[in-house]
């Protein structure tokens, strides 16, 4: 099986497209051992999964003890996992505040976890060091974590001011999801899909081109 650096760009897809991911931390109750759980999962503006987590939770206590961790993301897989797109992010996950424009942007995501925000639940980022994607059956290779740094980012404000301009002009059941330079992700009559750009676009070349990009989704 080949292995080589692999290309950031269907890394990237795979992860906004993810639902959920399963969160390796290192257990504090049973030192040396790592502690892995499914958790909600989505990627903000850099391509960085978040996580709303309650402060009871197992592995909430894990990473606020040690911050290292991995995360495995795996695509639609058809029954054979083995062939289907998967992703391994190793890296760092920290506690933050998120803006309103982050809250907004994962509640769209993951509505259900509205709820959760008057709780004890609190958001972390996962800032990945290293990324290990596999597209298939000998398809592999690492993506280092300053190439993931360097990739174009949409502000979370501007994602916000674009979303909102187009908003007015959406095809009845169509409810946009999120914006990123790579991709667009959205709901058509409840079924959750990516619109993958052919390749990156700027923040300014995907400002200008929405509405025709948006007018394209079904």
């Amino acid at each position: 099986m080949a292995d080589m650096k692999a290309s950031i760009d269907p890394a990237i897809h795979l992860l906004h497209e993810a639902h959920h991911a399963t969160l390796a931390t290192h257990s504090t109750q049973l030192a040396g051992y790592p502690y892995a759980t499914a958790l909600p999962c989505v990627g903000d503006e850099a391509h960085r999964p978040l996580f709303c987590i309650s402060a009871l939770a197992e592995h909430t206590k894990n990473l606020l003890a040690d911050p290292r961790a991995s995360l495995s993301v795996v695509g639609g897989e058809n029954g054979n996992v083995q062939a289907a797109p998967r992703l391994t992010l190793l890296g760092d996950a920290e506690r933050f505040d998120p803006g309103p424009e982050v809250v907004a942007r994962y509640l769209r995501y993951q509505p259900d976890a509205k709820q959760y925000l008057e709780l004890d639940f609190m958001f972390f980022r996962f800032r990945p060091k290293r990324v290990r994607f596999i597209g298939g059956l000998g398809r592999m290779g690492w993506i280092e974590g300053a190439q993931w740094d360097a990739v174009p980012v949409l502000a979370p404000q501007d994602e916000a001011v674009a979303l909102k301009r187009v908003a007015v002009n959406l095809p009845a059941g169509l409810h946009l999801l999120g914006l990123d330079c790579f991709g667009i992700d959205y709901e058509a009559n409840g079924r959750r899909a990516r619109q993958r750009f052919p390749e990156p676009m700027t923040p300014e070349s995907l400002a200008g081109g929405l509405p025709r990009i948006v007018a394209g989704l079904r």
